[in-house]
């Protein structure tokens, strides 16, 4: 259910399709990309939560070393990327040269399915894990190459840090922060 429903979320998301450019392929490949994150390292390292139709992966300060994908792991997604893979080793490196210094919590993944969008199955799991993270008292970290997503990242109080062209020609990935809040703050 949950690679399932992260694979139709992130159908339209440009990075998805910048890895997985061929449409009548992709959200198998999606869906098989999401399968190795969830049981080879979020679930395992980080704080996996979901609805009927939504599912979001955190990782808290202390998952974040272990999280890092091993050698059988990086194998894994490179079977699935095929000749797309270098780009994805790429987009990632690059997006770490801007992960914070900071202990914080790393919002890695968050989607609801498209047939259940605007039923508030993501925004219950964005607010679960920022309240989380406001109880360590710590902010919380994302990047999103969705430009439509940014005022939503907003609303929950996120700010654009900065923007970076991903190598090879790839999209746009805006870095999001959010500064925690304590339970009177909102």
């Amino acid at each position: 259910m949950v690679s399932r429903a992260l694979a139709r979320a992130f159908d339209d998301d440009p990075m998805m399709r910048w890895f997985f450019p061929e449409g009548s392929s992709r959200e198998a490949g999606l869906g098989r990309y999401f399968t190795t994150l969830f049981t080879r390292q979020y679930v395992h390292h980080g704080v996996c939560e979901r609805t009927d139709a939504a599912a979001s992966f955190w990782v808290p300060p202390e998952g974040q070393a272990k999280a890092v994908p091993d050698a059988e792991t990086i194998q894994e997604l490179q079977d699935i990327l095929g000749d797309r893979a270098p780009l994805f080793r790429d987009a990632v490196e690059a997006a770490a040269e801007h992960t914070p210094g900071e202990a914080h919590w790393y919002l890695a993944v968050i989607g609801a399915d498209p047939a259940a969008r605007g039923q508030g199955h993501g925004s219950a799991l964005l607010r679960s894990g920022l309240a989380q993270a406001d109880a360590a008292g710590l902010p919380v970290y994302l990047e999103s190459s969705k430009p439509s997503n940014l005022p939503l990242y907003e609303h929950f109080g996120f700010t654009v840090l900065g923007e970076m062209q991903l190598p090879g020609g790839g999209p746009t990935l805006w870095a999001m922060r959010r500064a925690p809040r304590t339970p009177s703050a909102g």
